[in-house]
């Protein structure tokens, strides 16, 4: 893994923006509403080729003792655990104030790492107000404006000089399976990724709503390296305000599941399989993912026998026909039941997704189903299919060459994808048959 930078501090500092900032990209979500990053948020950036992550964290509040600040405080000292360095915010336009000296005696009590001071909102770079903030306790202090992107360069350079001096490795990881786990709200999406790395990474609530960014977690499972991404969950669109940071957290949800290798949709089967689930699913269909379909909360299923499970696949076959290569698997993240079994269809459906098959084999497939049922035909003209072709992977793709491809029907390009699934295991996974009239090979 790279080596790790945790962003602390009060809310609204602008640890988001300047996180936002040095990734290149809108990964946390940015308001003027204080609270709004829950969660440890991780992001891959590079400073003069030398590669590190960012972990935006929650705005620390040690006066409040409800359940959110107080998951937001464990959450950042995690962070804090892990990290390397330590980037300690506080705002230079409103200068010093008492949550800043509270955060800055927790760092001292709680760790012994590089921290620097990063005095933020300095957007006329009026230095004046930066020499009260020694008073915390810490030589390092940096001017910055994250929004205008002003003295990044410099607090950039010690943060690399800092892993320099450890001797870590500053060279890129290699790339990640990344997994989106997507689901309707309490679907349990936080609380597995928890299971799946045996700790408390994620703030788990009984609040509806308590994830709202697309958290991205690095972890390794025999071997190989997979982010897991943590999604808002996805409420029917007509009970979201436009104006929220719902709609905004929903936003995120699409990005990560369009950025993801795979998918995995959660359903909570003790409210049986909802109009809203299918919904979801079938956006992971339509984008064209790799996927996996968790039945959560099994143990709250009361009078199971050996025939529940049949009845819940029998109307998921139903709610799910435009895409039966779906791999249904019924756990319970609370009892842990299954849930070993969770990776494993992981590495399936990837392997399936990025399987190839010869040129002979396909054409011998797509060979075998014409003899079998001819092609359609209309006003006296038959649909001929010359040549297939596997032109990708994740997800497979293939390519057929015909005499014109305006003679293909719906329901026979259905039936030739239903041979090739037959012949080949692509379950978990769509594949994407294109029609090419034999004329455009040679454009």
């Amino acid at each position: 893994m790279n080596p790790l930078v945790a962003i602390v501090g009060r809310p609204n500092v602008g640890k988001s923006t300047f996180f936002n900032k040095v990734c290149g990209k809108r990964i946390s979500i940015v308001d003027d509403i204080a609270g709004v990053t829950r969660d440890r948020i991780y992001g891959d950036a590079v400073w003069c080729e030398n590669y590190f992550t960012l972990i935006d964290t929650g705005g620390l509040d040690f006066d409040s003792k409800g359940e959110i600040e107080q998951n937001i405080l464990s959450q950042a000292q995690i962070a804090i655990d892990l990290a390397d360095v330590i980037l300690f915010f506080v705002d230079g336009k409103q200068g010093l104030v008492g949550a800043d000296k509270q955060v800055a005696d927790y760092l001292i009590k709680n760790t012994k790492k590089d921290i620097l001071v990063v005095v933020n909102k300095l957007d006329n770079f009026n230095l004046d107000s930066l020499y009260e903030f020694y008073e915390l306790g810490f030589s390092r202090v940096f001017p910055i404006s994250a929004e205008q992107g002003k003295g990044l360069g410099e607090l950039l350079d010690e943060i690399v000089g800092c892993f320099k001096n450890k001797n870590l490795d500053l060279t890129k990881s290699p790339n990640a399976t990344k997994i989106a786990i997507v689901g309707k709200p309490n679907a349990g999406k936080s609380s597995l990724i928890n299971k799946l790395l045996n700790e408390n990474r994620l703030v788990v609530s009984k609040i509806a709503g308590t994830t709202r960014d697309a958290i991205d977690t690095p972890f390794k499972y025999d071997g190989e390296d997979y982010i897991l991404i943590d999604t808002a969950g996805m409420r029917k669109k007509s009970l979201i305000d436009k104006a929220t940071i719902e709609r905004y957290s929903i936003l995120r949800t699409i990005e990560a599941i369009k950025r993801a290798d795979i998918v995995i949709t959660m359903v909570d089967i003790s409210e049986g399989i909802t109009e809203q689930d299918v919904k979801i699913i079938g956006f992971v269909h339509d984008q064209m993912k790799p996927n996996l379909v968790l039945l959560n909360k099994w143990d709250l299923i009361s009078d199971k026998d050996d025939r529940t499970i049949n009845k819940f696949t029998r109307q998921l076959d139903e709610d799910l026909k435009f895409m039966d290569y779906y791999i249904p698997l019924f756990i319970s993240v609370k009892t842990g039941q299954r849930v070993n079994k969770i990776m494993e269809e992981v590495k399936r459906i990837r392997q399936n997704a990025s399987k190839r098959i010869t040129t002979g084999q396909l054409n011998d497939i797509i060979q075998g189903a014409i003899n079998y049922k001819q092609p359609p035909s209309k006003n006296g003209q038959r649909l001929k299919i010359f040549y297939a072709t596997q032109t990708g992977v994740n997800p497979p793709n293939f390519v057929l060459f015909v005499n014109d491809k305006n003679l293909m029907h719906f329901s026979y390009l259905r039936y030739l994808e239903n041979n090739i699934r037959k012949a080949v295991d692509f379950r978990g996974t769509p594949i994407n048959i294109v029609i090419k009239n034999r004329s455009e090979k040679e454009e």
